[in-house]
């Protein structure tokens, strides 16, 4: 008998039992005895009570009763199949989520909808002298929950009167922002302040250059830019291309070195610190975009994703859902144009009345310092971070600290065990999701290793279903009828979550297309839309998910997407190169894949190692960075012109394999130079510093 007809069976008995008046929980003892006591020695205890049945008659129930206990423990199989062990802490966590959706849906059903700046001003109301955030980087402060409330209402006043015109700023309109170091607590009162006008903010990456920069203003719909003044440069260069299309730039300092660009700092210090009336935001729906976060997504320039204000209550509410309580330090490395260090961390500390201390780079050798210096219990990791610190050398005070508890996605088991045998039993939350996706997955039974758990129960909830896919078209296969092929426990399949009411995908700012293209239709059955996450997972027997790799035209490298046609058409501007193909490869002791571009050069011109070097280091982000080259007289291309990705990918940079010239970017040299036997294995052995 399955498992599915024995509950099934068994919940039949029980409803009769309940019927004809007998009570049930005989048949319940029998279940927890069979579970904590196993078959023999439970059916050893039901004859003791069968043999002493003459003198404990008067207090035992009914003889069915009895009979009904016997039939369970007859019909349960020898070892609880392993869908069922883990049914409490399943249940638990269902039961959990519910409530926690109730709650958000509750408080975005009210009339305006009460989002997370009504939750941050209640906070600043009942506890104005808390600290809210922490900076320990340059220019070191901290603030409270009344002055970030203050400073956020002078900001909502001046951009109110600033930015809009003689309208005003109206609500739902987006304001780009583009800040980074120092200048992260004035960013959080300039977002603050937009959010309590009902304007979404579209933070983005500082690191983005050129003409992906204007491309990530344009398609947010902004048409305001507030930018710090440690990125003059980077507006500068296109300051052209934003005027053009009527966009107005501001610096968020007292003072613009820049011509035909403002300073907001004057109005921002003289605006009154008065509160924002509700009303101001009164367009602002449930659905309403709150925040838009910019992504690579599978292919292209940065997308910026939709995240509405239901959306952003979830993300926020995570970290309190997984323990931590307004008693905690959140450490936050995380950078704050990314859905984990602005949302889950800063927001959801803002939304508990936690302590947040943000840090503007992550330093291994600085990390435990810090959290002892700052009562840090609770902090926030990609899987590169806590791999880091376990390689830097051991010290006598590893274990000296507070910390109790790591929240992050990305962690190999190899680390996650290495990280609590040297510093110490500390609770790791693992988490998987993605800032588009429509549903998360946490590891909340804490199997080292996994990325999260699914149960039946939760199926019910939030389906997903990983399949069988064609790793040249990054595609699912589909059977003759045309659907879907899931795959067995164990199997690498791609994770496909089903789109409903409660979980939709609201995909990303601009063209349809975009959004369209991560959907798939048809899984399981007829008109039903799943969204394809383009991440390969597999389960084992219990429900555990584990990560295997990435499809698609994007890898991950240093916590961070890498669209590989961005990098292709940043290289193909050099000259001396005529075709550029760019992909990830493994390597040895590292999370994700690092970029390698395997390049044909221009006829008569000769591969010029400074030059590249130069190129990629102005035009691309160090973790977009390219650090492998590899020279071919023609790249391989499909039956439909595309580039084929998948064969230099499994030969990566080997030498002993690859025949072409392979070069290596070498920072000390500051230039690309030949790749050697002795750079190759040095490489391998984590001698060389990627």
């Amino acid at each position: 008998m399955g498992v599915r007809q024995w509950l099934v069976f068994l919940l039949l008995l029980l409803l009769l039992m309940g019927g004809l008046g007998q009570p049930m929980w005989p048949a319940l003892v029998a279940l927890a005895l069979h579970r904590l006591l196993g078959d023999l020695t439970s059916f050893g205890l039901l004859g003791l009570v069968v043999l002493s049945w003459p003198w404990i008659n008067p207090w035992m129930p009914h003889w069915l009763s009895l009979a009904v206990a016997a039939l369970t423990l007859t019909l349960l199989p020898p070892r609880l199949p392993p869908e069922l062990r883990w049914l409490p802490v399943d249940v638990g966590y269902v039961v959990k989520m519910l409530q926690l959706g109730l709650y958000i849906r509750t408080r975005l059903k009210r009339k305006p909808p009460d989002t997370f700046v009504d939750a941050f001003e209640r906070r600043a109301q009942a506890q104005p002298d808390r600290v809210s955030v922490r900076w320990i980087g340059p220019e070191a402060c901290s603030v409270t929950m009344g002055q970030l409330n203050a400073r956020a209402c002078q900001a909502a006043w001046a951009l109110r009167a600033e930015l809009g015109g003689p309208g005003g700023l109206r609500a739902t309109e987006p304001v780009a922002l583009l800040v980074q170091g120092s200048w992260a607590i004035p960013a959080l009162s300039l977002w603050l302040g937009l959010a309590k006008l009902g304007c979404p903010t579209a933070w983005i990456n500082p690191h983005v250059r050129g003409p992906p920069l204007v491309h990530s203003v344009t398609v947010s719909g902004a048409k305001v830019l507030l930018v710090s003044p440690d990125l003059q440069e980077n507006l500068e260069e296109v300051l052209p291309e934003l005027r053009a299309q009527n966009i107005r730039c501001f610096y968020i300092s007292h003072r613009t070195p820049t011509l035909g660009v403002g300073a907001l700092g004057a109005a921002l210090d003289a605006a009154p610190s008065d509160p924002v009336p509700a009303h101001l935001r009164k367009e602002v729906t449930w659905r309403s975009p709150a925040l838009f976060i910019y992504t690579s997504g599978t292919t292209g320039l940065p997308k910026p994703a939709i995240i509405s204000h239901e959306r952003a209550l979830q993300m926020s509410t995570l970290i309190s859902f997984c323990g931590t309580t307004r008693d905690d330090v959140v450490y936050n490395v995380l950078p704050l144009y990314h859905s984990m260090g602005l949302i889950v961390g800063l927001l959801g500390c803002l939304e508990l009345g936690a302590t947040c201390v943000l840090v503007p780079k992550f330093s291994a050798s600085c990390f435990w310092d810090d959290c002892r210096q700052q009562g840090v219990t609770v902090v926030l990791y990609v899987g590169e971070v806590l791999r880091y610190l376990c390689n830097v050398p051991q010290r006598p005070e590893d274990r000296m600290h507070t910390v109790r508890m790591a929240m992050g996605n990305g962690l190999q088991k190899d680390v996650w065990e290495a990280f609590q045998q040297r510093f110490g039993p500390v609770r790791i939350w693992e988490l998987y999701g993605s800032t588009e996706g429509n549903i998360g997955l946490i590891n909340y039974p804490g199997r080292c290793g996994a990325v999260g758990k699914t149960s039946c129960l939760l199926q019910m909830l939030s389906p997903m279903v990983l399949v069988r896919f064609d790793t040249e078209k990054a595609e699912p296969l589909r059977d003759t009828r045309g659907f879907c092929i899931p795959v067995g426990p164990g199997e690498a399949g791609l994770l496909l979550t089903r789109v409903l009411d409660h979980s939709p995908f609201l995909g990303y700012r601009g063209p349809r297309e975009q959004s369209e293209r991560k959907l798939v239709r048809n899984v399981r059955r007829a008109g039903d839309v799943y969204y394809n996450t383009g991440d390969v997972l597999a389960a084992d027997r219990e429900g555990f998910l584990y990560w295997r790799d990435r499809l698609g035209d994007t890898f991950r490298w240093k916590g961070e997407n890498v669209s590989t046609r961005e990098v292709e058409a940043v290289l193909s501007r050099v000259d001396f190169l005529r075709e550029v193909n760019v992909y990830g490869v493994s390597v040895p002791g590292c999370e994700g894949k690092v970029g390698m571009a395997a390049v044909q050069l221009t006829p008569g011109q000769a591969f010029d190692g400074q030059r590249l070097y130069q190129h990629v280091r102005t035009c691309l982000p160090a973790y977009a960075t390219p650090h492998f080259v590899r020279i071919q007289d023609a790249l391989e291309i499909t039956s439909t012109f595309k580039l084929v990705k998948s064969r230099l990918v499994r030969e990566g940079f080997d030498v002993g394999v690859v025949t072409d010239p392979l070069f290596i970017l070498d920072n000390k040299a500051q230039a690309f130079r030949p790749l050697t036997a002795d750079t190759y294995q040095a490489v391998c052995q984590g001698l060389w510093k990627l």
